[in-house]
C-alpha cells in the first residue's frame, strides 16, 4: 500500500468506540525502543508458546512495514500491557484489513484492554477504505472468543488451511 495511502499518525489514540476506556489507551508503535522489544518478550510467549518473541531487527521491519500496523495498549501507569498487528493488502477483490497477534498481559484481562486494540484496528481498517476485517482465534481462547462476537466479528463457515514451508538455512 502506498506510503500515502496508509493511516500512520504517531501515538494515534482511539479508544472504545471513538471513547477512551478508561485507564487504557491505544497507540501505534513508530519506533522500536527496548521498551517495545520488553514488552514484545513478555507477551508472545502468552500468546505463543512455538513461536520466540521477535527481536529488535523483526520489530523494526514491522514497525516500518507500509502493510502492518503495530498497536500498543497502554495502561493508566502508560505501560504496554497489550499488543495486536493490524495487516492491510490490496488483492484484486479489494482492500483486505486481517488482525493478527492478539495479546493482553495475563494482568491487565478484563479491563478492556482487548477491546480498545481491536476497536483501534477496525477503525483504521475502516479509514482507509476496508470493507471488512478477519481475524482468528483459537477455539480455546474463550474471553477473545466471546469478546470479537460481542464486537460484532461472525464466525465464519471456511476452511484455514496451513502449509509449514523450510526456512533457508535449515529452520522452520
Amino acid at each position: 500500500m502506498p506510503p500515502e495511502d496508509r493511516p500512520h499518525s504517531p501515538n494515534h489514540d482511539n479508544g472504545s468506540n471513538g471513547t477512551s476506556t478508561p485507564g487504557v489507551s491505544v497507540t501505534e508503535a513508530t519506533e522500536v525502543t527496548d521498551e517495545l522489544v520488553a514488552a514484545f518478550a513478555r507477551l508472545i510467549p502468552q500468546l505463543s508458546t512455538s513461536n520466540p518473541p521477535p527481536g529488535r531487527a523483526e520489530l523494526e521491519e514491522m514497525v516500518e512495514s507500509q502493510t502492518s500496523i503495530v498497536l500498543m495498549a497502554r495502561d493508566g501507569s502508560d505501560s504496554i500491557v497489550g499488543s495486536l498487528t493490524l495487516a492491510l493488502f490490496r488483492v484484486p477483490t479489494g482492500l483486505r484489513a486481517w488482525i493478527e497477534d492478539v495479546v493482553v498481559d495475563g494482568s491487565a484481562r478484563g479491563v478492556g484492554a482487548g477491546e480498545a486494540l481491536v476497536t483501534a484496528a477496525v477503525d483504521r481498517a475502516g479509514a482507509v477504505g476496508a470493507r471488512t476485517v478477519d481475524l482468528t482465534s483459537r477455539p480455546s481462547r474463550e474471553a477473545a472468543n466471546r469478546l470479537y462476537v460481542r464486537m460484532g466479528f461472525e464466525l465464519r463457515t471456511t476452511n484455514v488451511y496451513r502449509r509449514t514451508s523450510e526456512v533457508p538455512g535449515g529452520e522452520s
